[in-house]
């Protein structure tokens, strides 16, 4: 029988076993920073409108090709403590959408959404602490001099750079004018269009409290034409056919399920004797005539479209055409609760 080698006393006795230590700063300190340096050198040839696309296969095997920064580091299986920090900065900074344009006499120099910038930013940043600290500052030294850096700047320099302000959010002029040097970024050459678009979705969700939820905004494609081809529809759109012979309704108010529009089987077995063809018909007419009972009362409250999570039986899209009903099935558990918000909101507003 072996015998369990003790582990030492220390700090490296209180973790588990594999875990390894670094300390000081030539295991520590510099490592860190050459890990984040890798991830911004690997991420700087993809800067701008003209970078390069980088080509991600994540744990899914599932393949991007993106110059997306964003979208790099979502599919990234980064591993390193330090790098996730800087990941997790670009990704805030992702969902604090940033838009700056710094207007010149000569052109227009426009900045995305800032993820990219903000990884290429702290490496430069880091790169630069590693030389004071191979000459002898401390890092803390270091941290008080960056501190200070930033507080000239916030109070100094970015007040002086100030070329555009929005100050009427609900204005499409001033949203577009904001939105079209992110949409630069990654659309280059359609940004005039596309921010226009983008504006309109944008002021349209609104809330009265000016609050704003990116889900109440989807985007749906669609094969064929192009980019001129793009609008914005005040509704829902969802790539699907309708169910039954009714494909056209005005006005119309929707009622939404989740649960399939059928004949539902009983929780518990039963057994029906049935001695003669008059009481097979009155059983099948039975259950017939409840479902028709249903549908009517839908179509006599006012309703003339049914929307269902689920499926729509033969029997019932009968009686579905009977009435004039638009039957619409929604596979995605998603849609129907957006949907079903949107109607609320369309109600009470």
């Amino acid at each position: 029988m072996a015998l369990s080698v003790p582990k030492a006393p220390g700090f490296s006795s209180m973790l588990k076993e594999g875990t390894r230590h670094f300390a000081g700063l030539e295991e520590a300190v510099i490592r860190n920073i050459e890990a984040c340096s890798e991830l911004s050198t690997t991420l700087k040839t993809a800067y701008g409108p003209k970078g390069l696309n980088k080509m991600i296969i994540n744990h899914l095997e599932k393949l991007f090709v993106t110059s997306d920064a964003a979208t790099i580091m979502r599919e990234m299986d980064v591993q390193h403590p330090t790098a996730k920090m800087i990941i997790q900065a670009s990704q805030m900074m992702e969902h604090e959408v940033l838009f700056v344009s710094i207007l010149t006499i000569d052109s227009l120099i426009s900045v995305g959404d800032g993820t990219n910038f903000v990884i290429l930013f702290a490496g430069s940043l880091l790169e630069n602490a590693e030389e004071l600290i191979r000459m002898g500052l401390k890092p803390t030294e270091i941290i008080d001099g960056y501190e200070m850096a930033i507080n000239k700047v916030l109070d100094e320099i970015l007040p002086e750079l100030t070329v555009h302000e929005v100050k009427d959010i609900r204005d499409l002029k001033e949203v577009t004018k904001a939105i079209r040097s992110s949409v630069m970024s990654k659309q280059y050459g359609n940004e005039d269009f596309l921010s226009e678009l983008i504006g309109k979705a944008c002021i349209a969700v609104i809330g009265n409290n000016n609050a704003f939820n990116v889900d109440n905004i989807r985007i749906c494609k669609i094969l064929g034409s192009g980019i001129g081809g793009s609008q914005v529809v005040q509704g829902m759109v969802f790539k699907k056919l309708v169910e039954g012979d009714i494909t056209v309704a005005d006005n119309a108010n929707v009622v939404v399920y989740t649960c399939p529009v059928d004949t539902q089987a009983t929780e518990t077995k039963g057994t029906v004797l049935i001695k003669s063809a008059e009481e097979l018909k009155d059983f099948s007419r039975g259950e017939e005539n409840l479902l028709e009972t249903q549908i009517k009362a839908i179509a006599e409250s006012g309703a003339k479209v049914i929307v269902s999570g689920g499926k729509f039986g033969d029997l019932a899209l009968h009686y579905c055409n009977k009435y004039n009903l638009l039957a619409v099935r929604l596979m995605s558990k998603f849609d129907i609760r957006l949907s079903d918000i949107k109607l609320r909101h369309q109600t009470n507003g």
